[in-house]
């Protein structure tokens, strides 16, 4: 709706009813959207906003917008009503800087060329009580812990035993948000639930093996997350001590990391339920390039660099802690996107990010890599747009966005939404122009758009940072990636056969 449907009667400031205030609540929203749209895409029927190269103009532009006056429009809201001026402006602003994050966000890897972006609009997918099971929620409804998005994004939808596993991950993800947001008694609930599912799916998970080998050691695994997991963290709760206390502090940090113990098993299970010698579906005409089949750890060793250093600034600091390099772990999953992870792993097998420079930090991703043609034989250079949706896993979509593909907003296996993500770039308008550039995406979820970000479906996510994430807000432009390493990674990029990377 235009300012022009909207009329907001001039009255004196007084006291005012719920429904007055819910009224004035929603023109204030219709405003503020309007406003957005004319600082963001122009007047209606004008010229959308063009992007400059890079996020660093479009960031600059969305600042200065959110301190712009809003543009002249045919009806001005009345003066006369201060709590119906102050409700437009404060959801003006709440409202500019989502569009503003979700701008930067569209345009942060966009290709070496000048781009034009736009803004779209969609239906949104219903947020989940629980952060766990918010695949493209926002604040603090999603999940950001790039460990339980792995384990969500091992291909087990139509695995035998797959969903009583998920609801032990479930029950067991859920100790862990309780602990640390202090509510024991629900924690407590979710250690007993986690016992009892634990109790009724055993036999049903280990028979769901799809090798005896890995039947038993399911079965070792299932024992031990009891032993060694639910057992202890419900010691430590019934000790907890008075509220505040050493003893509850002390309790709780070691229920958290039982925790941890915890979630690591129930990884190691839903990993032997993956079918032996699964493999993603991958269009004959991407045959000659790189994949990655499973999942692979890779470490990088970052150092100062120039710029930097002019600064005088020869360490990296993390909450005041100076350490001289950066080490970085990341998991490259090759279940969902077999073909981007298997050309990123093959540039770290063959030395070809040592010693490069980070050419972007800007507080929205950190981006590294070479835009130039990659020298490879078969001559084949550019890497297809690699979309794995959480309903289709093992038939990616190649060539399209999930949207241009008519799959909407559908979850994707790999979200965009844990701090340090990896995405492959690549130029706005060419879908299959992707080559050895990629990403770390700074991922905050309180500048997330509710219901979806703006990169799902668009850029393809292909592992997560698991180790060292709070090195990548320090890193900056001009740093050095003095070495990119294969931990364990599978033939034949190198010799790992387990299936724990």
């Amino acid at each position: 709706r235009t300012q022009q449907d909207v009329k907001i009667p001039s009255q004196p400031h007084k006291l005012t009813s719920r429904a007055t205030m819910r009224r004035r609540c929603t023109v204030a929203v219709v405003l503020a959207a309007h406003q957005c749209a004319a600082l963001f895409v122009g007047p209606l029927g004008g010229r959308p906003l063009a992007a400059t190269r890079g996020l660093s103009a479009t960031a600059k532009h969305a600042d200065a917008s959110l301190a712009a006056p809003v543009p002249a429009t045919s009806t001005a809201v009345s003066s006369s009503s201060p709590s119906t001026a102050r409700l437009v402006a404060g959801a003006a602003c709440v409202v500019r800087r989502w569009v503003a994050a979700g701008v930067a966000a569209a345009t942060v890897v966009v290709g070496p060329s000048v781009s034009t972006t736009q803004l779209t609009y969609g239906p949104a997918p219903a947020m989940a009580a629980r952060p766990q099971n918010a695949a493209s929620s926002a604040g603090s409804r999603v999940n950001k812990d790039a460990e339980s998005l792995l384990r969500y994004g091992l291909p087990l939808a139509s695995v035998k035993g797959g969903k009583e596993v998920r609801k032990v991950q479930q029950a067991v993800e859920s100790i862990s948000y309780d602990l640390r947001a202090k509510r024991i008694g629900p924690a407590i609930g979710d250690v007993e639930t986690a016992k009892r599912l634990l109790t009724s799916s055993k036999a049903a998970l280990v028979a769901a093996a799809p090798t005896k080998e890995r039947a038993a050691e399911i079965d070792a695994k299932l024992a031990a997350l009891d032993a060694e997991g639910l057992e202890p963290i419900g010691k430590a709760l019934a000790n907890i001590g008075p509220p505040g206390s050493p003893q509850e502090r002390e309790a709780l940090d070691a229920a958290i990391e039982t925790q941890a113990t915890a979630a690591t098993l129930v990884s190691e299970v839903e990993a032997r339920l993956v079918p032996v010698g699964y493999a993603a579906k991958v269009p004959a005409e991407y045959a000659d390039l790189p994949r990655l089949d499973g999942r692979a750890r890779v470490e990088f060793v970052l150092k100062k660099g120039a710029p930097a250093k002019e600064e005088g600034k020869t360490k990296f600091d993390i909450d005041g802690e100076l350490f001289d390099e950066a080490r970085v772990e990341m998991i490259v999953d090759g279940y969902t996107a077999p073909v981007t992870a298997g050309n990123f792993v093959d540039l770290v097998k063959n030395k070809f990010y040592d010693g490069m420079p980070i050419q972007r930090a800007d507080g929205f991703v950190v981006q590294t890599g070479d835009g130039a043609d990659l020298k490879r034989s078969p001559p084949r250079s550019k890497i297809p747009l690699e979309i794995s949706l959480a309903e289709s896993a093992a038939q990616p979509i190649y060539g399209e966005t999930s949207e241009d593909a008519g799959k909407g907003p559908n979850a994707v296996s790999l979200p965009f939404q844990s701090y340090g993500a990896l995405g492959m770039a690549r130029e706005e308008y060419d879908p299959d122009s992707a080559n050895s550039q990629f990403f770390f995406l700074l991922f905050d979820s309180d500048l997330t758009p509710a219901g979806k970000n703006f990169l799902d479906g668009r850029y393809a996510c292909f592992g997560y940072t698991v180790k060292g994430q709070d090195f990548l807000s320090d890193v900056q432009e001009g740093d050095v990636i003095q070495s990119a390493t294969l931990i364990n990674a599978p033939p034949p990029f190198g010799s790992y056969n387990g299936l724990d990377p």
